[in-house]
């Protein structure tokens, strides 16, 4: 049943990003679905008891939880760093990035398209709905399930890599959130993801850099 509601986010925001278009209502739509999803799993996860979890080395939530939480904003800062920096590398955005490195249109997501109410929600799906059904099934279910060994956390995080248009950078960030997970809890890495989402969606509203989304 643990395993279930571990699963349930990431499966119904994959499942809807199949089957609806690339707009910004469909995306407000695909996260408030996750986030429902979420509230159910966060429900039945926290009446029962560990499964999986503890034995793979990740805590319920955070190994000392004020630490933990700024063990998880600075990771995730330092990410967010690290996702952004190589896009100055033309060698870099040539063979290391997967589809466009530049929006010459307009973007689905700008709030001159559609408004900022669907922009600010296309910020928040992506800073704390994602982030935490991501971490849930990569750095918690996915790890116990390969093993909760080192072949597990490579699995993991090659298969994180290849979820994104930039593996390489996204490789890092998978080993940085389970280490993350691993040494602080899974709370931690929540939070370390939550983090380099908000700032990576902070930037792209700021700048208009519509392509990291």
């Amino acid at each position: 049943m643990q395993a279930f509601f571990k699963i349930l986010p990431y499966g119904v925001w994959m499942a809807l990003m199949a089957l609806l278009p690339q707009t910004a209502g469909a995306y407000a739509v695909r996260s408030a679905a996750c986030a429902a999803c979420l509230c159910a799993a966060a429900a039945v996860l926290r009446r029962r008891a560990p499964e999986g979890g503890e034995r793979a080395g990740v805590a319920a939530w955070t190994r000392g939880r004020a630490r933990g939480v700024f063990c998880g904003i600075a990771a995730g800062i330092l990410v967010w760093m690290a996702w952004v920096a190589p896009e100055t590398s033309a060698l870099y955005r040539e063979w290391c990035v997967i589809g466009e490195t530049a929006i010459s249109a307009p973007s689905p997501y700008d709030p001159a398209v559609c408004g900022w109410p669907l922009t600010l929600a296309r910020l928040a799906g992506s800073a704390f709905v994602i982030a935490a059904a991501e971490e849930l099934f990569f750095r918690d279910w996915l790890y116990g399930w390969l093993g909760a060994d080192w072949k597990a956390f490579a699995w993991m995080v090659a298969l994180f890599a290849v979820e994104h248009n930039r593996p390489v950078v996204a490789a890092l960030a998978g080993a940085a959130y389970g280490l993350i997970a691993l040494r602080r809890g899974l709370g931690a890495a929540i939070v370390a993801h939550m983090t380099t989402n908000l700032a990576l969606g902070i930037q792209v509203v700021a700048t208009g850099d519509w392509a990291f989304w």
